[in-house]
């Protein structure tokens, strides 16, 4: 004797004229309607039925950057590099006096270039190499050059970590919340940042504490990758240490160097700007916020499976 199965459904167009009865048997298909008529299917050989439900991706590690997002920070590197110039007496050829990067020009430049290394290449090819206390006349070699901004650089970075051990920078709001929730939800917890790692280091310690530092499941820093940002490598490399896909990966970012980084790894982000990198281009993120002071994790959730879902 054959059997069948009856399933109630309610498609969309379906007419209110219908029932929602739809008969199953491995013989025959029947739509019967409130109406003395039917609508049947019959199929020669039986046929099975089967759903098939495609795997999904969701939010599985939450990835920061540091500077601009963990604390606001550009105003303070400003101020280290601008004490390295002034003590290694820093003089490009068309200046008198020691290089000094103002507020409007280090926007610009900090936007342009990630990293600090890069950065001074970058405007020494471009205003002419200097001289200074470390050499006389401007290095023409490489391997001089290499030199000046290495020791430019090292002793920035010390100026740098005195001024985070002062005690006058906090983290930005929201930040501490959001990765406390990401934790507590069995989240991953990262940290990419194009910095020199001591100096990342030093402001994990110092701004998210001891605790939540050795928490992260990732820490990479400039000193780890062998390309900057917006060279995705960095964020590849969280990806594959992670264990996760880049798909399940939500980078929160401050700048359009950073964004552009995410988005050739293929990993979602958000933009959480600051006054400096408030009038960039941030059309490829999923969302745009001043701060994280009302952002949830479950905003962030919602927001990744709609972009993957748009997708």
């Amino acid at each position: 004797m054959a059997s069948h199965s009856t399933l109630f459904i309610s498609p969309q167009n379906l007419s209110s004229n219908f029932s929602s009865l739809f008969y199953y048997s491995p013989q025959s298909l029947t739509f019967r309607t409130k109406k003395a008529s039917s609508l049947s299917l019959t199929t020669t050989k039986p046929r099975r039925l089967s759903l098939s439900v495609s795997a999904s991706h969701s939010l599985q590690a939450l990835i920061f950057d540091c500077d601009g997002v963990i604390l606001e920070s550009e105003h303070l590197h400003r101020e280290a590099y601008n004490d390295a110039f002034a003590y290694f007496n820093v003089r490009c050829p068309s200046s008198s006096q020691p290089l000094n990067w103002d507020l409007q020009f280090y926007d610009v430049l900090q936007n342009l270039i990630g990293g600090g290394k890069p950065k001074m290449r970058w405007y020494f090819k471009e205003h002419g190499w200097p001289s200074s206390t470390i050499f006389e006349t401007p290095p023409e070699s490489d391997e001089e050059r290499a030199k000046l901004i290495d020791t430019l650089q090292d002793w920035k970075t010390e100026r740098y970590k005195e001024i985070i051990k002062s005690g006058t920078v906090e983290p930005r709001p929201g930040v501490l919340r959001l990765m406390d929730e990401a934790k507590a939800a069995g989240k991953m917890l990262a940290v990419c940042s194009a910095a020199t790692k001591s100096s990342v280091v030093l402001c994990l310690e110092n701004l998210i504490g001891m605790e939540r530092f050795k928490g992260l499941d990732c820490f990479l820093a400039g000193d780890d990758v062998k390309e900057k940002k917006p060279d995705p490598l960095i964020y590849l490399t969280a990806a594959k240490r992670l264990g996760v896909s880049e798909k399940d990966c939500l980078v929160v970012e401050d700048s359009v160097i950073g964004l552009q980084a995410a988005t050739k790894a293929g990993m979602s982000c958000v933009i959480t700007y600051t006054s400096s990198t408030a009038d960039q281009d941030f059309k490829d993120s999923i969302a745009i916020y001043p701060d994280l002071s009302n952002v949830r994790l479950s905003d962030l959730e919602l927001l990744l499976q709609n972009k993957i879902a748009a997708s």
